[in-house]
Order: C-alpha cells, then sequence, then structure tokens
C-alpha cells in the first residue's frame, strides 16, 4: 500500500488532503487503489485517480472502447477498470483491463492469443497478451481499436 506524504491523512483507500479533498491511495506502480464497482462512475474515478501522464492514457483509451463497443460494460475490480461486452450467454465476462505501473500502462486482452495480429506482449497464461503504453509514446489508434472490436466479439473472462 502506498504510503501517506506530509499533510495527507490514508483512511480506508482514500487520503484526505490538507484542504480537507479526498484523494485516491496510489499503490505500487502508482496504481490508484479505488473501489470495486460496476457502472462507468468507477472507471471514471479511477481514470481521474491516475497520475501524471497515465490520465490522459486512461483517458484515450475509456474513449477508444467506448466508441469501439456499443454494447459496452464497464467495472472496476481488483484496482483494474474492467471491460465487458454482451456477447452470447455471458453477461458476466470481460475482455479488456488496464493497469497502472511506474514506467507504462498495462492493457490486457483476456483472450489476445486470438487477436490478429496478436498484441506483442506475451503473457504466463496462455489466452492473455498485453499492449504496454510508455510515456511519450503514441498509441496506434486503428490498431488498438482494431484489437478492441476483435476481443469484445470473443468470449470473455469470468472475473
Amino acid at each position: 500500500m502506498a504510503k501517506a506524504t506530509s499533510g495527507t491523512k490514508a483512511t480506508g483507500g482514500v487520503r484526505q488532503a490538507e484542504g480537507g479533498g479526498a484523494e485516491p491511495v496510489l499503490l505500487s506502480g502508482g496504481n490508484p487503489q479505488i473501489a470495486k464497482g460496476t457502472g462507468d462512475a468507477p472507471v471514471q474515478a479511477y481514470i481521474a485517480a491516475m497520475p501524471g501522464w497515465k490520465r490522459d492514457v486512461g483517458r484515450q483509451l475509456d474513449a477508444l472502447i467506448a466508441e469501439a463497443v456499443p454494447d459496452l460494460r464497464k467495472a472496476v475490480k481488483w484496482n483494474s477498470p474492467l471491460y465487458g461486452a454482451n456477447v452470447g450467454d455471458e453477461p458476466q465476462t470481460w475482455f479488456l483491463s488496464y493497469h497502472c505501473f511506474d514506467r507504462y500502462v498495462k492493457v490486457a486482452f483476456h483472450r489476445g492469443a486470438q487477436l490478429q495480429p496478436m498484441p506483442p506482449v506475451g503473457s504466463k497464461q496462455k489466452d492473455v497478451r498485453y499492449f504496454h503504453i510508455h510515456e511519450d509514446e503514441t498509441i496506434d489508434e486503428d490498431q488498438f481499436v482494431d484489437w478492441v472490436k476483435q476481443a469484445s466479439v470473443l468470449p470473455g473472462e469470468r472475473m
């Protein structure tokens, strides 16, 4: 768990800033600690709490995913935004999530090994593939949206 800095007091995943406002605790790697929840609101809270340049990446990812998938579902679990689509009889499955690390944002395609071309970073899990976004890198939006569209129609991961 991230340490409270001077002028703040950690309280249940939220720090009380000196001015009385609350700011989320950042876990290792700068990943925001956001309460579990479904819908757009917890995802937007997560994005708003992403530190520095990662916040703009989160906004961009969220906008691209929302534009690409008409029946999009969102949630935050395990301090990561999850995105799902209503495919068949699997309404509680997820095709994508992301997470902040010190030097990059890790986008996980839960059935990424089935995408063409596959996202570039492998995983210990045979079906999962990752896409890392580092500071000052531009996202190939066309490729990312293509991956999102492909992933959204595959069977998702139950989480």
